[in-house]
């Protein structure tokens, strides 16, 4: 066995592998996608106070990015999102207490109920589409365009 204290190896990749990188690039992004959103003049007024104040989180970010516009059951809604039935249930909650979403009978199974976004909850998942195409565009700038392709279709590739 290796004595730890004679290895010459850095614990440098600790901090920079992979998947460290990919969060903290994620978080990063959507941070910025909320801070846009919550300085948008078309996101209604109490969504884009409570982005400002950081009540909504990535976390919320999951029904924007995987609610149908014609709405989901809450089973799919959480497959898709990659998170539990309950966690998802909570998140619906709370957008629905904030008027993003809203839940109605689904009309081929009485037993069922389809979350579908209010017309506020629209005008939030249009604000999101125009935050994050200007938050792709920063990133561009920011790395540049050549980097930016590369990176997108590497993770594309990484992700199917």
């Amino acid at each position: 066995m290796t004595d730890p204290s004679s290895q010459t190896d850095s614990d440098d990749w600790r901090q920079t592998h992979l998947g460290r990188l990919l969060g903290h690039a994620m978080r990063r992004f959507d941070e910025r996608v909320l801070a846009l959103m919550a300085h948008d003049s078309d996101v209604p007024l109490a969504l884009s106070n409570l982005a400002a104040r950081a009540q909504i989180s990535a976390a919320h970010i999951h029904i924007t990015r995987h609610l149908a516009r014609g709405g989901s059951r809450l089973t799919e809604l959480a497959e898709r999102a990659g998170m539990t039935k309950q966690a998802m249930g909570t998140l619906v909650d709370q957008c629905e207490a904030w008027n993003l979403v809203t839940r109605e009978p689904d009309p081929l199974d009485a037993r069922a109920r389809r979350v579908r976004f209010t017309a506020d909850g629209l005008a939030w998942l249009d604000a999101f589409h125009q935050a994050v195409t200007q938050a792709e565009a920063e990133f561009r700038a920011s790395v540049g365009s050549e980097v930016a392709t590369v990176v997108m279709l590497g993770l594309e590739a990484y992700a199917s």
